[in-house]
């Protein structure tokens, strides 16, 4: 029971007095040996129910993709982890048989034991998936904090592209001889790719699939949701939901002016420059500052609480630091604004974007406790991802209507900070990553190369769809995306004149 403060306390009046505002305790990221396992049962189990039951893919395709991976170390501010040590101990226990990966198509469950009988107890983690939620990652939990109940959604509108899929049947598209010269040797190379497309706001350039792919099959975006997760927020921008991206983070638990995090905007959150880290602990008892990566996939935690009790271990603005933890205090934000007006979450994050702009197959995936984790786990067919490219090709304005504020496109896809080609949840070319083309491209990413890229200049979107842990050939990607531009008009002296 804590006391009254005493004398040496600060006994300024807070500015807020009725508020019932304070800070809110610290999350300690717990990097002992033991969770360390617990991570990389709970992230397989999070990969293979996605396999199975959001993509759809047999059990023997599955298997195939499947890689057990080490998972849970994060960097502290001067260096990154390497997992080689970890990687070589799941490798090993992989191939003995002690990680065993079990699925139950009745409940679109997998669990995932590490068996150890040396180590101690074994390490179980476990994942479920529910239509419009994903793959719920619930750690060692056995289900779900919250009722996934069915959502409605609209179906995709009839018409041609974009608003439907009417003159250009889904999967049969094909393109100039050069580009689909490039399409063959970007999946001669790349073997987990899904399928790529190129679109205009006017129609299909060219469209193909892998033999896992399909145009009807959703495949995973992991990190593209945080393009997503920023839209919706310019959706609340020009709703006049939300100010400012500008102005201190409304985040629900941030709510006393006299705290540190006040300093953080809402830019700082979606350029990974806000500063927010972990304290973490390890098995020794020996303690760090940590900037996490990915620890919302492992642990079955509420996301949205975890991420506002990061502490401000940088001054906000000053460090690039790609992490989940900012793009999601944005999520608990938006959820925030939603629930204070009276309106359902769930369907109302769909409306605010995905049902308006057609991406019907789109889902994101829920944590635990039924947040949608805005950092990424997302899943779409590919048409749906190259729909939110025309949407900034657009300049944010879809059947006649502008959905995001004027000028969103043009803040989103610049980076606004030296040293880094990072923009406001999208990344660019500025760093040159793709030689052909200009350095005004920017695309929303996901692990392992999932991307959705958007060449304002020419009028142009390419989306590819790649699955995790097998990686996509960027150099055949940069062919396809020369051999898209040379379809354009005009388009081989723009980039010469760079």
């Amino acid at each position: 029971m804590p006391r009254a403060p005493s004398q040496l306390f600060d006994r300024i009046s807070p500015l807020l007095p009725d508020s019932g505002a304070s800070l809110p305790d610290p999350f300690v990221y717990d990097l002992s040996p033991g969770a360390l396992r617990r991570k990389v049962v709970a992230w397989a189990a999070k990969r293979y129910v996605d396999m199975l039951y959001v993509t759809g893919l047999d059990q023997p395709t599955a298997d195939r993709h499947f890689r057990i991976r080490a998972a849970g170390l994060s960097g502290d501010l001067g260096s990154e982890p390497d997992g080689k040590v970890l990687q070589a101990e799941v490798d090993a226990a992989w191939k003995a048989g002690h990680i065993t990966v079990t699925a139950d198509d009745s409940e679109r469950r997998v669990t995932v034991r590490w068996d150890d009988p040396a180590f101690g107890a074994p390490a179980i983690g476990r994942a479920i998936a529910r239509p419009g939620y994903g793959g719920i990652v619930l750690g060692p939990h056995a289900a779900p904090a919250f009722d996934p109940a069915p959502i409605a959604r609209p179906a995709r509108p009839a018409g041609a592209w974009p608003l439907g899929d009417g003159g250009a049947v889904p999967g049969r598209n094909r393109g100039p001889a050069e580009l689909e010269q490039a399409i063959e040797r970007l999946f001669q190379t790349s073997a987990g790719v899904y399928g790529v497309l190129v679109a205009r706001p006017d129609g299909v350039v060219a469209e193909r699939y892998g033999v896992a792919g399909g145009p009807d099959r959703p495949t995973p975006s992991w990190s593209m949701t945080k393009a997503i997760t920023a839209t919706v927020l310019a959706r609340m921008l020009h709703e006049g939901w939300i100010a400012s991206v500008y102005d201190p983070a409304p985040a629900p638990m941030w709510r006393d002016p006299r705290a540190i995090q006040r300093l953080v905007t809402l830019d700082d959150l979606m350029r990974m420059r806000s500063g927010l880290a972990f304290p973490a602990v390890d098995g020794e008892g020996r303690s760090r500052v940590v900037f996490e990566n990915s620890f919302v996939y492992y642990d079955g935690e509420d996301a949205f609480a975890t991420a506002q009790r990061a502490i401000v271990a940088t001054r906000p603005g000053s460090v690039f630091r790609y992490i989940n933890t900012g793009v999601n205090v944005i999520g608990a934000i938006i959820r925030d604004r939603i629930e204070a007006r009276g309106l359902p979450y769930h369907q109302t994050v769909y409306g605010l974007l995905a049902d308006r702009i057609g991406m019907t197959s789109y889902q994101h995936s829920a944590d635990r406790f039924g947040n949608f984790v805005a950092s990424g786990s997302g899943a779409a067919v590919l048409r749906d991802y190259a729909r939110l490219g025309v949407l900034y090709l657009q300049d944010g304005v879809w059947n006649g209507e502008r959905l995001l504020p004027e000028g969103w496109v043009d803040y989103a896809l610049t980076p606004t900070h030296v040293g880094s080609h990072y923009a406001a949840c999208f990344r660019t070319n500025l760093d040159r990553m793709f030689p052909s083309l200009p350095t005004d491209a920017a695309w929303a990413s996901g692990a392992s190369d999932q991307k959705v890229i958007i060449l304002r200049g020419h009028r142009l979107v390419i989306a590819v769809a790649n699955e995790t842990d097998h990686p996509l050939d960027l150099a055949a990607l940069d062919g396809v995306g020369a051999a898209a531009i040379a379809t354009v008009p005009g388009a081989a002296q723009r980039i010469a004149a760079e």
